[in-house]
């Protein structure tokens, strides 16, 4: 990753006002939004490749979107999108693969068939993961959202070559850390509690990629 450490410049969120930039034109666009957490899944991933100069990030704003993106670019009218080769693509699972087959730069796919196998089982979970933390929300947070984070120390005990979910960094790793360091900050902030207590894999795990990505990428 050639631009670890380097603060990007981020364009400024398009809104309902904002013109269309050009489509199909040859030039390879993320639609995103920066406080989006599965929009930061591919964004990691752009930038984690160092892919910054050869996908152009187009901010959405979630609040005020302009029509024509649902009408021209993305008709699912969400982020995040990709615009490649004459054609729009969504899900950001499925765009993390594809950015990894079809762009240069560190795989973020293991190769070693058992982490492979073992990485599909973690991301099939990944969704009930995101769903148990934000039910909990609306009850005993701390509480409910106790097995959600205990899953977590339990798959990082998987494979002892590394502090990642695979033992190396993977886009299963990249699947759940914009959640989890969310979630980290709310239970702190709010619930003055700490969901890495008595978790130490956990707590490894999340400065290694908090690090890893410092200058790369924002949660707000």
């Amino acid at each position: 990753m050639a631009t670890a450490g380097v603060q990007e410049v981020l364009p400024p969120s398009l809104t309902s006002n904002s013109p269309q930039p050009p489509l199909f034109d040859g030039t390879t666009r993320l639609y995103t939004s920066y406080i989006c957490p599965f929009a930061q899944r591919v964004w990691i991933t752009r930038n984690y490749k160092g892919l910054q100069d050869k996908i152009e990030l187009v901010g959405i704003d979630l609040q005020n979107r302009p029509a024509w993106y649902k009408e021209k670019v993305y008709p699912e009218n969400k982020v995040p999108s990709l615009e490649h080769n004459g054609k729009i693509l969504g899900e950001s699972l499925d765009l993390i693969k594809y950015l990894d087959a079809n762009f240069e730069g560190p795989s973020l796919i293991p190769t070693d068939p058992a982490k492979e196998e073992y990485g599909e089982q973690v991301i099939a979970h990944v969704d009930t993961f995101t769903k148990d933390l934000f039910t909990s929300l609306k009850g005993d947070a701390v509480q409910q959202a106790s097995p959600a984070f205990d899953y977590l120390e339990n798959a990082l005990g998987k494979f002892d070559d590394g502090p990642f979910l695979l033992g190396q960094f993977s886009w299963v790793d990249v699947a759940y850390i914009p959640f989890v360091e969310r979630f980290q900050t709310v239970f702190a902030d709010v619930f003055k509690h700490d969901v890495t207590e008595g978790r130490p894999k956990l707590a490894a795990w999340i400065e290694v990629p908090g690090n890893l990505f410092l200058g790369l990428w924002k949660l707000h």
